[in-house]
């Protein structure tokens, strides 16, 4: 990756682990734990934290132990961008957000030894996990690098056929 290159992707992370610790600090000073702001009738802010991973999973693996694995699975995301080529840039994107997010998770269980978590969509008898924006960075950018890949499957496959 040339240096330009590696400068805007570095940029954009920057973007998104800034974005993702102002709203959380702005949550964490401006909210109370567990209240519900009501934002459209099927989403709200609700603060809360999360002492696990998505959907609060390996909760009881401690914080030191979580900071360890996600520390682990950014540098192999870190390694599997420095992979991809220069035509793959909505993979390149996608890898940025996932490690844009996952550092501003990694941040909040250095310093805080949990997640800061405040976005809720619901309906009356129903309600997702809470989650917050570095979550959202990191599953857009997981998209973008499945679709980087399928369309990359699906263009083999085509060459392949016209052999």
């Amino acid at each position: 990756m040339n240096r330009k290159t590696l400068i805007g992707y570095g940029l954009a992370v920057i973007l998104a682990v800034a974005l993702d610790q102002w709203i959380k600090y702005a949550v964490e000073t401006g909210m109370a734990m567990h209240e519900r702001i009501e934002i459209v009738p099927f989403f709200s802010l609700f603060r809360t934290h999360n002492t696990g991973i998505a959907f609060s999973l390996l909760s009881d693996f401690g914080s030191v132990g979580l900071v360890v694995l996600t520390a682990a699975v950014t540098a192999f995301v870190l390694y599997l961008a420095g992979q991809t080529t220069p035509h793959q840039r909505w993979a390149r994107i996608g890898f940025a957000l996932i490690i844009g997010g996952a550092i501003g998770n990694l941040i909040d269980r250095v310093f805080l030894g949990y997640v800061v978590d405040y976005l809720l969509f619901h309906l009356p008898n129903w309600s997702f996990a809470v989650f917050n924006l570095a979550d959202a960075f990191i599953t857009v950018g997981a998209f973008l690098v499945i679709i980087e890949e399928l369309i990359a499957w699906r263009k083999s496959r085509r060459a392949e056929a016209k052999d």
